[in-house]
C-alpha cells in the first residue's frame, strides 16, 4: 500500500499576507547599529540606575511631574476642510 502526502508551501496559501506579522516582529527587533540616546535617557552602561532612582521616588511618592512634548512647531492649529466637490 502506498501512501503520498501532499503538502502545500506556504507560499501557495490562500492569504497573500501570511506572515507578514512574523516580518514585522523581526523588523522591529532588529539591532539599530547607531542608535541616538536622549541626554536624560538610559544610557549604555547605566545599570539601571535611571530605573532605581525611579523606584525609590515612587515609593516615597515623590515622582517627577510629566513634562508635555510636543511634535508641532506652534500651539496653534484648524480644523481640516472637508474634501467636498469643487
Amino acid at each position: 500500500m502506498s501512501s503520498k502526502l501532499l503538502i502545500a508551501p506556504v507560499s501557495l496559501s490562500a492569504d497573500p499576507g501570511m506572515g507578514e506579522a512574523l516580518k514585522y516582529d523581526i523588523a522591529v527587533q532588529t539591532i539599530d547599529p547607531d542608535p541616538v540616546y536622549g541626554p536624560d535617557s538610559a544610557q549604555p552602561g547605566d545599570h539601571g540606575e535611571h530605573g532605581q532612582k525611579a523606584v525609590d521616588r515612587y515609593r516615597k511618592g515623590a515622582v517627577k511631574e510629566v513634562q508635555q512634548i510636543s511634535s508641532r512647531s506652534s500651539s496653534s492649529g484648524g480644523g481640516g476642510g472637508g474634501g467636498g466637490p469643487n
